[in-house]
């Protein structure tokens, strides 16, 4: 299924060159396009797209009132926006869309980004681990057992590896119990760690005498992608995404760690 996008900004060049963009990557279906705030809520509440392509800087409905009012009628569509400067209520913004990206950054970035964005799960699985010793072996046997039933078993040694960091770090350095989630898409496996600990995943400088921090040096070699999300009142979000065979994703997006 294509990914439904609608497309709203004033000036009309940015709308045809993402739309231009899109079809020519292929996978997606622009339903419609609007040039205002007013438009854009309208075109939300009857389409329902999975993902909106925002321009905050609209000449009615602008900046945290219009993604309100988008969210508000179509609260399963996927917000990315894609403006021309940075917000001026950034923790605010970051908070309620799924992606920022600024008009001065390739188009094959955010094209990337909408990809990424509005994949739709082919499987989704999940593994409550306690804050045990025992809980890396068992995330460990837990993803081997999905990569075997996916039929991926070029990608189940350095999912156990990736996994393995990810479990560890919530064990025993934030210090909590933690969920453990897998998810495939048509493009890659995303490994997920959820905890309520304090601190966040930060690679160390390189060191022949340390005995902490390398890990994440290693997670960010075989991953595509990996970051942390806060998820307010709850804790935080570990992710690493590794492609699968025949569809690589270039590692030159890979996301950094908030």
């Amino acid at each position: 299924m294509p990914i439904r996008v609608l497309l709203v900004d004033d000036v009309v060049e940015v709308r045809r060159m993402v739309s231009t963009a899109l079809r020519i990557r292929g996978g997606f279906d622009v339903l419609a396009e609007a040039g205002d705030g007013s438009e854009a809520v309208h075109l939300a509440e009857t389409l329902h797209p999975d993902i909106i392509v925002l321009d905050l800087g609209l000449p009615d409905i602008a900046g945290r009132e219009v993604l309100t009012r988008l969210r508000s009628k179509s609260p399963e569509s996927k917000v990315v926006v894609f403006s021309g400067s940075e917000p001026s209520e950034r923790d605010w913004i970051a908070d309620n869309v799924e992606g920022y990206v600024l008009k001065d950054t390739e188009i094959d970035y955010l094209v990337d980004l909408l990809k990424n964005v509005g994949q739709h799960h082919e499987g989704e699985v999940s593994l409550d681990l306690p804050q045990a010793l025992t809980s890396a072996r068992k995330a460990r046997e837990f993803v081997t057992e999905m990569v075997t039933e996916w039929d991926l078993p070029e990608l189940e040694d350095d999912a156990l590896l990736v996994v393995s960091e990810l479990a560890a770090n919530a064990i025993t350095h934030a210090q909590s119990a933690c969920l453990l989630r897998l998810s495939l898409t048509d493009a890659a496996l995303r490994i997920e760690v959820i905890d309520t600990g304090g601190g966040t995943p930060e690679p160390q400088p390189p060191s022949w005498t340390s005995e902490h921090g390398r890990g994440l040096h290693l997670v960010a070699a075989l991953t595509t992608a990996w970051g942390m999300e806060v998820i307010p009142g709850e804790g935080k979000l570990v992710f690493a995404e590794l492609a699968l065979p025949e569809r690589a994703v270039r590692r030159e997006h890979q996301v950094d760690p908030a």
